[in-house]
């Protein structure tokens, strides 16, 4: 691996800076992006097509100097091919043509076979690993089995996910059989993208913090702990709105914790204790201002986490479309030059 500072940092080792990926990186955003997702007619194919899904893998690298690629691909790709029938509606995000609302068709929920349904992320993975050529780790990732639930049950995004909740408490049994059949399919869909070259795998909690406190374990972290517990590689959770359970997330086993823009970097690096690393957490919105303020923004958050090691640079969540390409390219040049100095002056002599 020429550049393995993101591995050593999810391993709590010194680094010579701190390592920076952003989520979103590959996306709509990049001008580049946008000519390829027009000119392939839809993000399904570009994420069902492996050669398209590397192209856009690597778009991000080839103008910043990050320190990870991540899979180009989408968390519904299990429901997907669990048969609920996916689309994305220009303008409106994905939905399900058939959404789980009944008894039967939750009864009916498999475990789709990762080598067969979802055959083409697999491939992707194996084409990214090599026209990446070791430069940089190569990130997978997958939702969790209560993001992903919220998706199938609701049939789509959702201000207050009421018929999930409503399902929580009026048929908790339903939903912890969805939650089931998902942790299943999720630790086989991990597992294979291990078998096919990543080397990281980052688990996408974005609506566990939607739930109620005494909800947010059982209901999900219970649940992402068990992929974690299956899988031989570094392992990232990231629950948006998360700051009431990081404690519990600290201790799940995971490598890293991802932490939104809400959190107070200081207290959970004291809540750590050295145990795990942590990811984050600029909040997105700062690349929209001047690059002077991008610059102080970064080296805040530097300053924040400290110089101890276990840090990976990152964003609260994922890079907002319309975020100015020269915004990305102040914020990677400043952590890595801040981080870099700050590495240099805190060496022991």
């Amino acid at each position: 691996m020429k550049n393995d500072t993101l591995l050593r940092a999810l391993a709590r080792q010194p680094t010579a800076y701190t390592p920076i990926w952003l989520m979103r990186q590959a996306g709509r955003y990049l001008p580049e992006y946008n000519a390829m997702r027009a000119k392939a007619g839809s993000f399904l194919t570009l994420a069902k097509t492996p050669a398209l899904a590397t192209e856009v893998t690597l778009q991000p690298l080839e103008r910043f100097p990050l320190d990870a690629a991540i899979l180009f691909s989408d968390i519904l790709t299990i429901p997907d091919a669990m048969g609920l029938g996916l689309e994305f509606a220009e303008g409106e995000g994905p939905r399900f043509a058939r959404p789980l609302r009944d008894e039967r068709a939750i009864g009916a929920l498999a475990v789709p076979d990762p080598s067969a349904e979802l055959g083409y992320v697999l491939d992707a993975v194996r084409q990214i690993r090599r026209a990446l050529a070791e430069r940089v780790p190569l990130i997978g990732f997958a939702g969790s089995p209560f993001t992903l639930a919220c998706y199938m049950i609701e049939g789509s995004a959702s201000d207050d996910w009421r018929t999930v909740k409503t399902m929580r408490h009026a048929r908790p049994d339903l939903l912890h059989h969805v939650l089931e059949v998902n942790t299943r399919a999720v630790t086989a869909y991990l597992q294979a993208q291990v078998a096919a070259g990543i080397q990281v795998a980052m688990i996408f909690d974005t609506w566990g913090g939607t739930l109620a406190y005494e909800d947010y374990v059982p209901f999900s972290l219970a649940y992402a702990q068990r992929i974690v517990a299956a899988l031989e590689v570094p392992t990232i959770i990231f629950t948006k709105g998360g700051a009431p359970w990081l404690g519990q997330m600290m201790a799940s086993g995971v490598s890293a914790v991802g932490l939104d823009w809400t959190n107070d970097a200081q207290q959970a690096r004291l809540l750590a204790a050295g145990r795990v690393a942590l990811q984050g957490n600029l909040d997105p919105s700062a690349l929209f201002a001047p690059e002077a303020a991008v610059r102080a923004a970064a080296r805040r958050t530097l300053d924040a986490f400290g110089p101890e090691p276990g840090h990976v640079f990152n964003l609260g969540h994922g890079i907002a479309p319309a975020t100015p390409v020269s915004a990305v390219a102040a914020l990677v040049d400043e952590v890595r030059a801040y981080s870099s100095a700050r590495a240099k002056n805190n060496k022991p002599s």
